[in-house]
């Protein structure tokens, strides 16, 4: 079998992520494939590990905005896919309607969340979010196979259309880069934390309307006014609207930058040793499918205060202190108790570092292809008894 990878909607973050790591945590040919081509972009034609049975084509289209990298898809893909493979994975949740078979991924919770949606006002996002929701519906109808990363994001999908897939679907979670786990470190009383060695708690994620990180900020300043040493710095790219407001935020409640840190982006290869420096860590979203950085803020063995959310409760169980992440006040009362129950601390830290050896690159990579072997063997089947049916 030759199998073929759609990469012209995975351009950064975990969707890249995902795809670097699958590709690189097993062998193709012992799923019974003998050649994997790759289309994709300059960052992930840089990105992705060579191995023998590889190749990655870059495509100039692929550099290009998101009508440029859909024309590509619709007009080139197709006829790239027929000289080339079997079967046809596109991660990026939409599929080429030229080809068959072919299977998807869900990846992107937000499309299909009217309320989060309507967080950024009617406009060029809101927009956005609503062709997209239109083309993976279609999409996830239509494919031959679907790869949820949750359980609960296969039941978003399945009530979006109906319950009516055409094709086979299964739940495969995605996995934590092995650079990140590290047992957890001791809990300190809460006098060993003063103004001048706070109590850090990290937040590293897209600064944007779902993320909440001016609650955060909020929650904290509340602490701090109630004499408690705390502190928080927020990491990661930002959506510029969220971005600003967040710096009016920091500036309100902390004129001075004395616990309201927003060092910007944080290149991946330095997370670890955020992650090392902090004493707990908080994680705001209201809208995911899996979050990769709160898997690896467990892999860290952090003790987390978390939103309550889902799928969050189901990723991190009995394993950190659960809030409302749209009321300040919740999120104060989940860092309060972090901050003042140091057992409790060293219980839910162990937890999640112990949860975490649940999700394995290498367990995602091997489940993945062989369900894209499954569904290729499938339609074979398929494509069988309709010739034999019509002679």
């Amino acid at each position: 079998m030759r199998l073929g990878i759609d990469a012209s909607n995975v351009v950064v973050g975990g969707g890249l992520t995902h795809l670097c790591e699958i590709l690189r945590h097993t062998d193709a040919r012992d799923h019974g494939f003998s050649k994997v081509v790759v289309w994709c972009g300059r960052v992930g034609k840089n990105a992705i590990t060579p191995q023998p049975w590889l190749e990655v084509v870059e495509i100039p289209e692929l550099n290009g905005g998101l009508l440029t990298r859909a024309l590509w898809q619709y007009r080139s893909l197709p006829k790239l896919a027929q000289e080339s493979c079997d079967i046809l994975f596109s991660p990026g949740g939409r599929i080429s309607r030229g080809f068959k078979p072919v299977v998807t991924m869900f990846q992107n919770m937000l499309p299909f969340s009217p309320v989060e949606r309507a967080r950024y006002g009617f406009g060029k996002m809101w927009l956005r979010l609503r062709l997209l929701q239109t083309l993976q519906k279609n999409s996830f109808r239509d494919a031959d196979g679907v790869i949820y990363l949750t359980d609960y994001a296969r039941q978003t999908v399945m009530q979006a259309i109906d319950n009516r897939p055409k094709g086979m679907h299964t739940v495969i979670a995605h996995g934590i880069n092995p650079d990140f786990y590290h047992e957890p470190r001791q809990a300190f009383f809460p006098d060993s934390y003063d103004e001048s060695s706070p109590f850090n708690l990290l937040y590293v994620s897209t600064i944007d309307v779902y993320k909440h990180q001016w609650h955060v900020a909020e929650a904290v300043a509340a602490l701090r006014a109630e004499g408690l040493p705390v502190s928080v710095t927020f990491a990661g790219t930002s959506y510029e609207p969220s971005r600003q407001r967040l710096s009016a935020a920091i500036k309100t409640l902390d004129p001075n930058g004395a616990f309201l840190h927003f060092p910007g982006a944080i290149p991946y290869t330095e997370l670890g040793r955020h992650y090392a420096n902090a004493d707990a860590f908080v994680f705001a979203s209201s809208c995911e499918n899996l979050p990769i950085i709160l898997l690896e803020a467990m892999a860290a063995g952090l003790p987390i205060a978390c939103s309550e959310f889902p799928p969050m409760p189901s990723v991190l169980r009995d394993a950190g202190i659960l809030f409302n992440p749209l009321k300040p006040s919740s999120i104060a009362d989940a860092i309060r108790k972090l901050f003042l129950e140091p057992e409790l601390r060293r219980k839910i830290a162990q937890k999640a570092y112990e949860n975490a050896a649940a999700y394995s690159w290498q367990n995602c990579a091997n489940e993945t292809f062989k369900f894209l072997a499954a569904v290729c063997g499938a339609a074979g089947s398929n494509s069988g008894s309709n010739a034999k049916a019509n002679q």
